[in-house]
């Protein structure tokens, strides 16, 4: 009798094991950005994947589909088998705004499988060192100025950083230009460089140039200033109140992924974003408010998709033709 309880015992032990493991994809995972390499998405991948890499004990690829506001990436995910090798860095463009302002080939509600918010992240007006006008009342009074010549840049068409610009167009009553790139990093070389003058772009991907003296942070658009930017003033604060543009970022399977390896991949990142030197990054970043269950990521985005559908018609915003 001892002997039986034993050998089913030990089956039970070396079953656990088995049944956990089948809970993570075979093979190596793939997660897909929709911008180019450097900018807010593609650092908090990156930063996510290394982790989960060393934890799950295989490859994460961190791979690059840019364009269209991060709809490629976002359609290219909602097609792939859902045996969990490819995974989508989702974004406030690919799932809330740009199906707001255009025709795309998925649903962002129905075509993927929630898995976890990383953070939401406020946006920074940024400018290059040679700009003269350095606070919000400067930028506005340079738009007066000068109508529809003064350049913003964005991520692309419909990204965050252009919702933003029009929201600030609408709030101050100006016109300025909408220079679209595809990602922050291109974007951000331009800023550098000179060819463009403003942007309000992600704070992840905005901060190592802003800490290196080559982009100057004017304002942030959240409602409260974020502890990585305690001297930096909120857009409420300079003359805008109510103002709030916010960028977030999470991880979406498809959506025929099984519910158990979201759950488990949920609790890893939940791990993840728990280590010192994760956190670290995120805090730096401006990224708050992430982490929690698959189901609060799937309610977070489907509130996200009304608000912003509202201020696209509200606003009269236009996507590309």
């Amino acid at each position: 009798m001892q002997r039986r309880t034993f050998t089913i015992a030990t089956a039970a032990t070396l079953a656990a094991p088995m049944l956990f493991a089948q809970t993570l994809p075979p093979g190596p995972v793939r997660i897909i950005v929709g911008f180019a390499p450097g900018g807010g998405t593609d650092i908090l991948a990156r930063v996510i994947g290394q982790k989960l890499g060393d934890m799950w004990k295989t490859q994460v690829i961190v791979e690059n589909k840019a364009g269209a506001s991060g709809t490629i990436a976002a359609d290219y995910v909602a097609k792939q088998p859902g045996d969990g090798n490819t995974l989508l860095m989702a974004h406030i463009n690919s799932q809330a705004i740009t199906p707001g302002l255009q025709k795309v080939n998925y649903d962002p509600a129905k075509d993927f499988a929630p898995i976890i918010l990383v953070g939401v992240t406020p946006n920074l007006l940024i400018c290059n060192e040679s700009q003269p006008a350095k606070t919000v009342k400067d930028i506005v009074e340079l738009c007066r100025a000068n109508p529809g010549k003064v350049s913003f840049g964005s991520a692309g068409t419909g990204s965050a950083q252009h919702l933003a610009l029009e929201m600030f167009m609408l709030a101050a009553k100006v016109k300025a230009i909408h220079v679209p790139y595809k990602g922050s990093g291109p974007m951000l070389t331009d800023l550098i460089g000179g060819t463009i003058q403003y942007s309000f772009d992600t704070m992840t991907a905005a901060t190592p140039h802003v800490k290196s003296g080559k982009a100057i942070a004017i304002a942030q658009t959240r409602q409260q200033r974020v502890p990585a930017y305690p001297n930096v003033p909120t857009m409420a604060e300079s003359g805008f109140p109510g103002f709030e543009a916010t960028t977030w970022y999470g991880l979406a399977g498809p959506a025929k992924m099984p519910p158990a390896m979201a759950k488990r991949m949920n609790e890893d990142i939940n791990k993840v974003m728990q280590m010192p030197d994760v956190m670290e990054k995120l805090a730096a970043s401006g990224a708050q408010d992430g982490g929690g269950t698959p189901e609060k990521f799937g309610e977070f985005m489907h509130a996200e998709q009304i608000k912003w559908a509202k201020i696209i018609k509200d606003g009269g915003v236009k996507g590309e033709a």
